[in-house]
């Protein structure tokens, strides 16, 4: 999926099968991880001190209550914040220039597949086998009965 990421407007790309970030001495602003699969020490080696770690998606229960519990403690006790995706606290300025690099085409969302809301069984078995390349939309279909 590099090619993939490149091609949608990341300047910048981990093979994470090569490279452990958390590790490589880097250190980031912003780490928006799909996969959450670190620790939330790991995340805290990556930031640079006021950076965030938003995270999304779970690896297992226990490792998303582990990380809202220690998370919520590194946050509230340093510059870090550590958690799901509600610690990011878009505003205004950030989503104006979130929708000027999706209308320059500077990023481009992938959507992989599409079904309908009476589909959403085969849907979800298609995203367990993990190999979305995008994301998976749920389509609702509208009556014009009332």
């Amino acid at each position: 999926n590099l090619d993939m990421v490149r091609s949608i407007g990341a300047n910048h790309v981990i093979d994470y099968t090569q490279e452990d970030f958390t590790r490589n001495g880097q250190r980031y602003d912003l780490i928006f991880d799909t996969a959450a699969n670190h620790s939330v020490s790991d995340y805290s080696r990556a930031l640079s001190p006021g950076g965030i770690c938003a995270t999304a998606g779970f690896s297992t229960m226990f490792h998303m209550l582990k990380e809202m519990l220690v998370g919520s403690l590194v946050s509230v006790m340093g510059s870090k914040k550590i958690g799901g995706m509600g610690v990011a606290r878009p505003n205004k300025t950030d989503l104006v220039i979130i929708k000027e690099l999706l209308e320059s085409g500077k990023v481009v969302p992938v959507i992989d597949r599409r079904y309908k809301l009476s589909e959403v069984p085969e849907a979800i078995r298609y995203l367990e086998e993990g190999h979305a390349r995008g994301k998976v939309v749920i389509t609702v279909e509208h009556s014009n009965s009332a």
